[in-house]
């Protein structure tokens, strides 16, 4: 039976990288149902109405995982810097393919520079597997209840991220990123990575308890990538539970690779895009190789509106942000 459009049960042959499918429960209807009946009539409506999501949306959620070997060649192609990391994806990705086993994935730490493509990747990794993403950025976080929630009984609580993700969303397996794990800030006895402790241990993941809900769920599938400019700030058990990868910026033939593959993709994917040249010249390639990767789609974008605007098919040079002269100030004329 078809779970859903695109799916295919494990114990059918799928074709070659099409998602299989398999349902699997992420909590106990009973411990809701248990908690429910618990609470005081007309108090915690918050973390009522959080049981009575959980009862109405039920456990089960899709676990998936490609079919086959997925392709993966336009990656290595998009992200030229990442090619330690995806071999290592495409092991782990070997290992479980044709095989009634589950995705198993182990927690990934991406260190490098600010702006070449950590977080995209981690987005391109959960297009490639058909599973869900989740994003906890904390760099602007410093309470310790953002991924595993906080005690009902404080003012404006709330579930933690893992909770929220695995309970609002379709999948038991997404990939949760987190962006700027070493710009996480302690405050007072709060611990931002505290729950990760156990999270990125898989026999303490299956039992994880949100602390607004206190019902355990099973966070034991979820594919964790983190990204970081500068491990020494993270604490050494955190990093002895993943692969750390140093992710360099790409050198100026990735780059410019990087930047036409970008050009191509951004002009076939709008009906805009059949106005301008197959290929940007030399000239800008060389321009567009010297920024980051993470700037290059506003950076095209911005050409291709002023190359429009000029009633230009050609990019040039001058089309690009920061080389026509200088921006003039807003304000009123006097």
């Amino acid at each position: 039976m078809t779970l859903e459009t695109g799916l295919v049960p494990v114990s059918a042959p799928a074709p070659h990288g099409l998602p299989i499918a398999r349902m699997r429960s992420v909590y106990r209807v009973g411990d809701v149902e248990q908690k429910l009946d618990k609470l005081p009539q007309r108090e915690h409506e918050h973390l009522r109405a959080t049981y009575e999501r959980m009862l109405e949306k039920g456990p089960e959620r899709f676990q998936v995982k490609p079919g086959g070997l997925p392709a993966m060649e336009h990656l290595y192609d998009e992200m030229p810097n990442f090619n330690e990391v995806l071999d290592d994806v495409k092991r782990q990705l070997a290992l479980c393919t044709d095989s009634r086993d589950a995705l198993e994935i182990t927690p990934m730490l991406l260190l490098g520079p600010p702006g070449i493509g950590k977080t995209h990747f981690a987005r391109e990794i959960a297009q490639l597997l058909g599973t869900g993403l989740g994003f906890i950025s904390m760099s602007s976080l410093t309470a310790g209840w953002v991924l595993s929630g906080a005690s009902s009984q404080w003012k404006g609580a709330r579930p933690g991220k893992v909770f929220e993700t695995l309970v609002d969303g379709a999948y038991a397996n997404p990939v949760m990123v987190v962006d700027e794990i070493d710009k996480a800030r302690a405050e007072h006895a709060y611990d931002p990575l505290g729950a990760l402790y156990s999270l990125l241990e898989h026999d303490t993941a299956v039992h994880f308890t949100d602390e607004f809900a206190e019902v355990a769920i099973d966070a034991s599938q979820l594919i964790w990538v983190a990204t970081a400019n500068d491990e020494r700030s993270i604490p050494e058990p955190i990093l002895n539970r993943m692969n750390v990868f140093e992710v360099q910026a790409p050198d100026a033939e990735a780059a410019r690779a990087i930047a036409l593959r970008l050009y191509q993709k951004l002009r076939g994917a709008h009906d805009w895009g059949a106005r301008f040249d197959e290929a940007p010249s030399e000239a800008v390639l060389e321009r567009l190789a010297a920024t980051a990767p993470r700037e290059m789609r506003r950076a095209w974008m911005t050409a291709f509106g002023n190359a429009r605007l000029a009633g230009r098919a050609t990019i040039e040079v001058a089309d690009l942000p920061g080389t026509g002269g200088k921006r003039q100030p807003m304000g009123f004329v006097q």
